[in-house]
């Protein structure tokens, strides 16, 4: 994550905390999300806050808010942001699917027990329920960031296409530790991070890893965050028509 993140993210969580104690409210949402420390697709631009039903509120005096009045439940309350779970479940009723996953990933990556999300999401009702069951059942505390989790996100709509991720690759020696991994059809899809792999030494060791793969029988997709994050149709074509000629060339 590059400092200029790290600087938003920071200056999203401060202004947040700052709205919900004016308010006598609770931070929540995305806003939640960043507060907690999670992984996220876009750092918010507006705080998201969760006032009681019966709050006034007088927009033109809180520029920047994204007020929400409902009545939370004390045990959905952690200070002042909504609990780990609450903020889970909140985010996968109303974000898109991409975002919502990044959101469940990093919570359960952070320590957020998935039977807790698992019972939680069976007893939703209402508007969105579908979509927490979803996305409790697709979560996976196995991804390490957002850019992970929207590379998967992309990978789960693809017909045919079943993803893993950080799946250990031993044949019998190990091999690696690829983002996402499918292992009937022996694809490995790697989010490639400029971060990560900019050195003259990571690239040295991405090519050999990578060597190793291929000579084993896998086939290795490389995309970069602009492909995951900006071409989002673009990274699914591609693994679209993988995944068509690997189903072809095994019969």
């Amino acid at each position: 994550m590059s400092t200029d993140v790290r600087d938003m993210e920071k200056g999203a969580v401060e202004a947040a905390v700052a709205a919900a104690s004016e308010l006598r409210g609770v931070v929540s949402g995305l806003s939640a999300a960043l507060v907690w420390g999670w992984s996220v697709k876009h750092v918010p631009t507006i705080a998201e806050i969760t006032v009681p039903a019966n709050r006034n509120w007088h927009r033109k005096r809180h520029p920047g808010v994204k007020l929400r009045r409902l009545d939370l439940h004390p045990s959905d309350v952690d200070g002042l942001v909504t609990t780990r779970l609450r903020t889970v479940l909140d985010c996968a009723r109303k974000l898109p699917f991409d975002e919502a996953l990044c959101v469940a990933d990093s919570a359960l990556h952070s320590g957020l027990d998935p039977d807790e999300l698992d019972r939680a999401a069976a007893r939703t009702l209402g508007r969105g329920a579908a979509n927490i069951r979803r996305i409790a059942d697709l979560a996976n505390g196995a991804a390490d960031n957002a850019f992970e989790s929207c590379l998967r996100a992309i990978a789960i709509k693809v017909p045919g296409l079943s993803v893993s991720p950080q799946v250990s690759i031993r044949v019998p020696t190990f091999l690696g530790r690829p983002d996402l991994v499918d292992e009937h059809l022996r694809i490995i899809i790697e989010a490639d991070s400029f971060e990560f792999h900019g050195t003259r030494q990571a690239l040295v060791a991405d090519a050999q890893r990578y060597n190793r793969f291929v000579a084993n029988g896998w086939l290795v997709l490389r995309f970069t965050w602009e492909d995951v994050m900006h071409h989002p149709e673009l990274v699914y074509e591609v693994l679209v028509d993988v995944v068509t000629e690997r189903t072809r060339a095994a019969g």
